[in-house]
């Protein structure tokens, strides 16, 4: 970004991670640009193909960044009473989470039709003149998300309310100013995201392949269907913590995206959970959240790291099933089916999965050989996977400087609109 300039003058904002900021800017907590309300909506159930377009907290995760323009997903006309409309301009926050580096996810509504959101949201709704595309790219900002990872609670879900994020703080100029630097970082991002896309593409292609794969075996004319227990193990490898030791705990994506690690934690730190090593090619399921998709293989990486009880870990057993294949079934929606039946409870997101249950249920499993297909393409897509994000990670972190930079007045796009 050494082609930018900066403006001509600074002063301190006051704020940590905001820095200085140009001298005619302001700063806005939330609760000066709007009214903070927390959504309320049902659940998966109400989805429908039609109907009143509803945006979930985790498609806030998965779906939008930044700008919603488009909403994909209904819910049945008749079930809208019991979700939270949404209007123009209203900035969407994730109210729960599985790390406190994403805590309050967060984009903006540009769509001008009749739409609602579900549970697990905050809304900010503003009431002064602000641009809107302005505040999705400031509340999204690298300085907004460390305020907003700094207000997090809880261990297994992140948690953040309305009366924290009021407190959120962005620097802003004049409305006039606010449109010109939101339309620059549109063009520029545009660009990025354009070659983000085409990195993804690649994985995508092989992830509908596996995924038809599977979907055939249902019909393989040598399919039998069998009981998930006996065609899987369940693994337990305890860990018996030694004072002064640390230990890498595991958490879980949802929707399919993978394991990622937390910070290392000593003895002491640990809590009252019994913990489980976890190997290469271990298949993970999250016990609260394996209804959102929150199932993973573990990589290389994750070797020699652990998981709490509330995590089941089980392998294909030898001769029956591969551990790549049942990791590709839960990916479908039969997978995502018989997740969800298992997994119950009235608690918002946390939905405990009943193992047992789980393991009751008859799943396709087609000839070992056709299955070994299904694991080389699993294993194909994971090469790629890993080599593609290292990549996509740098493109991300060129975006995300540029616009903390653009919204903290580090550079000044005045002139730079074409």
């Amino acid at each position: 970004m050494s082609h930018y300039r900066p403006y001509p003058a600074y002063r301190d904002s006051g704020v940590e991670w905001i820095g200085d900021v140009p001298s005619h800017w302001k700063t806005l907590r939330l609760a000066n640009v709007g009214s903070l309300m927390k959504a309320n909506g049902g659940s998966k159930q109400d989805d429908s193909d039609c109907g009143v377009p509803c945006v979930r907290y985790g498609d806030l995760y998965t779906t939008y960044d930044f700008l919603i323009r488009n909403i994909p997903k209904f819910i049945k006309p008749e079930t809208e009473i019991g979700y939270t409309p949404i209007k123009y301009g209203d900035l969407l926050l994730a109210a729960s989470g599985e790390t406190f580096e994403e805590i309050g996810k967060s984009a903006v509504n540009l769509v001008t039709a009749d739409a609602c959101c579900g549970g697990d949201i905050v809304i900010l709704r503003p009431n002064r003149e602000i641009d809107p595309v302005f505040l999705a790219y400031a509340a999204g900002s690298i300085s907004a998300q460390a305020q907003k990872s700094l207000m997090g609670k809880g261990f297994t879900v992140i948690h953040v309310y309305g009366d924290q994020l009021r407190n959120l703080v962005i620097a802003a100029p004049a409305e006039q100013e606010q449109e010109i630097i939101g339309a620059k970082i549109e063009r520029e991002t545009a660009r990025i995201d354009a070659l983000i896309s085409k990195k993804t593409r690649f994985i995508e292609l092989i992830t509908e392949k596996i995924l038809a794969m599977v979907d055939h075996s249902f019909e393989h004319q040598d399919t039998r269907w069998i009981r998930l227990q006996h065609v899987c193990e369940i693994i337990s490898r305890p860990v018996s913590q030694q004072d002064g030791e640390g230990y890498t705990r595991l958490g879980l994506y949802n929707r399919g995206r993978g394991a990622f690690k937390k910070e290392e934690a000593g003895n002491e730190d640990m809590g009252d959970s019994d913990f489980f090593w976890i190997d290469e090619g271990d298949l993970i399921l999250s016990g609260q959240f394996a209804w959102e998709g929150a199932v993973a293989l573990a990589t290389k990486e994750h070797s020699s790291c652990v998981v709490s009880h509330r995590f089941p870990v089980i392998q294909g057993r030898n001769g029956e099933s591969l551990t790549e294949y049942l990791f590709a079934l839960f990916m479908t929606h039969y997978g995502d089916f018989i997740l969800n039946d298992c997994s119950r409870g009235s608690a918002g997101r946390n939905r405990p999965l009943n193992i047992n249950a789980l393991l009751k249920w008859k799943i396709p499993i087609p000839p070992i050989d056709y299955q070994k297909q299904i694991a080389l393409l699993v294993s194909l897509r994971e090469q790629i996977r890993v080599k593609t994000e290292r990549s996509i990670a740098l493109l991300k972190e060129r975006r995300s400087s540029l616009i903390t930079a653009a919204v903290t007045g580090q550079i000044d796009l005045r002139g730079e609109i074409a």
